[in-house]
Order: C-alpha cells, then structure tokens, then sequence
C-alpha cells in the first residue's frame, strides 16, 4: 500500500479517535505491566474492574509477592485464565525484585523473559510506558491492518513487523491505539459497522458492506 494512502488512513482514524491512548487504569510502571497481562483475552474494563480494588492495596512487585498467589486469584478470579496469570504475575514479581531492584526492564529482549511477557505485552508496555514506537498487534490492530491491506501478513508477529515497516514514523506513536479503537469499536470482527467507517473507500476487505458511503 502505497505511504500517501496509509497516511490518509491514519489522518482520518486520529479525527475518529483524537485523543488514543490506553484504557487500561494503573498508577506506575509495574502496576500498567500487570494490567497488560491481565488483559489477555479479556476487556480493559474487565481487567480495570478487579485492578481498581487489587491497586488500592498493591503498587510493588514486594506488595504482590507479600499479598501471596492465592489471595491475588481472589482479586483476579472474575477475569480469564485467572490461575495462570496469578502463577506468572508472582513468578514476574520475583524476577523483578531479585534481577532488577523491583523495576521494570525498559530493553524489549529482557521483558520478553518474564513470565506472562510476551511479543504483544512488551511493546505495549513500551509503547505506553516508554512512549517507544512500537505498533503491538492484538486480534483487532490485526484486523483492521490486514483488511485494509495495509499489510498482508498471517499471524500477529509478522503483522507487526510489517506495520513499524510501512507506517509513517509521524503515526509510530499512535498507531496501535487508532487501529485498536478502530476494531474495538468499527471494524468489529463478526459484523464490522461498514456504514460508520471513516476509511470505507481505502479499504480492501472483501466481505465489506458494498453500500456506497456518502
């Protein structure tokens, strides 16, 4: 796809979304890490709902490690796969306090060593954290990259790879919260809402609605 169409694409999501940034609520580093781990298959307002309560009594790695693994699940039982991100949060907490004084590394090759951390989690975390540019792909930034052609890629790694390729360094920043809320709340997966879409003519889906957008 040619630069001059992605940043029409990008012009017209950041009017759609002018102010993007994460919905997910912490209170530091380390508490917005746990959040992203816990949003793994599950919404930010699901996470945001037990985080809400957990942050009022733990903003370090040693207050989780204090709290214990059980009394975390208690926090965190209404979200998916509960049990597992309790184990890796722990186990996270430990590495942070024994390898990095109870800091988040900040290096993508060393957060994506911690348990629960992987491709997406890190570069969100530096995307936001950090305010690095860095595109992280969940399954609506795939979408939306993906059926607008922006890229052609089949699976969310290459997807990303692809995207810090292609995308305009002006849009780095920005870029993975404009295709998110573009997914999330337009080009949904099942039914997208063709008729409300900012970016209808540019794009290249197939199964797009073929009404004719004034």
């Amino acid at each position: 796809m040619q630069t001059e169409k992605i940043n029409n694409i990008f012009q017209k999501l950041s009017k759609d979304y002018p102010r993007p940034k994460s919905e997910l609520q912490y209170i530091n580093h380390f508490t917005f890490l746990v959040s992203v781990i816990l949003s793994a298959q599950a919404t930010d307002r699901s996470v945001n709902k037990v985080t809400k309560n957990l942050f009022k009594i733990i903003k370090t790695p040693e207050e989780i490690s204090t709290l214990g693994e059980r009394k975390l699940k208690e926090y965190i039982k209404s979200i998916g796969l509960f049990n597992t991100k309790a184990k890796n949060i722990i186990k996270l907490c430990r590495i942070l306090i024994e390898k990095y004084n109870s800091k988040v590394p900040k290096d993508f090759s060393e957060l994506i060593t911690l348990p629960g951390v992987g491709t997406k989690t890190a570069s969100v975390f530096q995307n936001v954290a950090l305010n690095l540019p860095r595109i992280a792909v969940d399954t609506h930034v795939f979408r939306v990259a993906n059926r607008t052609t922006m890229v052609q890629a089949k699976t969310t790694d290459l997807t990303q790879l692809q995207l810090e390729k292609v995308v305009p360094k002006k849009w780095l920043l920005k870029a993975h919260h404009l295709l998110i809320f573009h997914g999330r709340y337009v080009c949904k997966s099942q039914k997208p809402l063709c008729e409300k879409c900012s970016i209808f003519h540019l794009c290249k889906y197939k199964g797009k609605s073929t009404f004719i957008k004034i």
